[in-house]
């Protein structure tokens, strides 16, 4: 059974750095793609970034590119995203994601992945 947990939200202030980590259990995640999502109030979920376990290549939205980074611990089977210069308009539920590589680019959009974990608050404040 697959497990994602999610840790290191919490409250700063604008430009200000977080790290957050989804620990990833109940499989081997070798041949998966993980991602990020987010999600602000009243919003859809809004994805983040995404890295392919094996090959480490990775893909990051433009909304948050130059300043969120994905990367992944295959010793502590742990997924990161490092948040630096954060705004308040950062503010949102993360969730971690999991999903079998069925394409060669990675997936982006929520209904492709099958897993989720429960989610970390982060909120900026101006």
């Amino acid at each position: 059974q697959v497990q994602l947990v999610e840790s290191g939200g919490g409250l700063v202030q604008a430009g200000d750095s977080l790290r957050l980590s989804c620990a990833a259990s109940g499989r081997t995640f070798s041949n998966y793609a993980m991602g990020w999502f987010r999600q602000a109030p009243g919003k859809e979920r809004e994805f983040v970034a995404a890295i392919n376990w094996s090959i480490g290549n990775t893909f990051t939205a433009d909304s948050v590119k130059g300043r969120f980074t994905i990367s992944r611990d295959n010793a502590k089977n742990t997924v990161y995203l490092q948040m630096n210069s954060l705004k308040p308009e950062d503010t949102a539920v993360y969730s971690c994601a999991a999903t079998p590589v069925r394409y060669r680019l990675l997936p982006t959009t929520s209904y492709e992945y099958d897993y989720w974990g429960q989610g970390t608050q982060v909120t900026v404040s101006s």
